[in-house]
């Protein structure tokens, strides 16, 4: 097994059916588990991600710690739809999960107006629909996560 995948799982175990937040000395885990700090840190960016459902906080320093957060249900919902949305999306359906999103109390009527007028067709009437598409989906997943976090 994998160095990076012993990580994962020792971290994972960590979690349990009460337990939505584990704190982790770096360096601690990293003696215990015979690897550098750097590959913890690896594992954290590229396992323990907002699209996979988690939120990461950091304290540096002599007493410093990394907070792992598994998303609550309205976190997950929202990861979910984030996962789903592909590379591209058009102004139609962008409107439509936002209004779902919002008549379901997943966020708030503001960020629904903010995301409304930053994904509006308005915005990229000098781009071609492709690009604007695409661009379109990266902006609403970027909201979305910053929505979560």
């Amino acid at each position: 097994m994998k160095m990076s995948d012993l990580i994962a799982d020792m971290i994972l175990d960590m979690f349990d059916d009460q337990t939505s937040t584990v704190q982790i000395q770096r360096n601690d885990l990293a003696n215990r588990l015979g690897c550098v700090p750097s590959q913890i840190n690896y594992v954290i960016t590229s396992r323990f991600t907002p699209e996979a459902g988690y939120r990461i906080e950091s304290r540096r320093g002599g007493g410093g710690y990394i907070l792992i957060s598994r998303a609550g249900s309205k976190d997950s919902a929202i990861m979910g739809l984030i996962n789903s949305i592909g590379d591209t999306i058009d102004e139609r359906s962008a409107r439509a999960h936002i209004y779902n999103l919002s008549y379901q109390s997943l966020i708030d009527d503001r960020a629904a107006k903010i995301m409304l007028s930053v994904l509006a067709e308005v915005n990229f009437k000098e781009i071609d629909r492709d690009t604007a598409n695409r661009i379109r989906a990266t902006l609403l997943k970027k909201m979305l996560i910053s929505y979560v976090n």
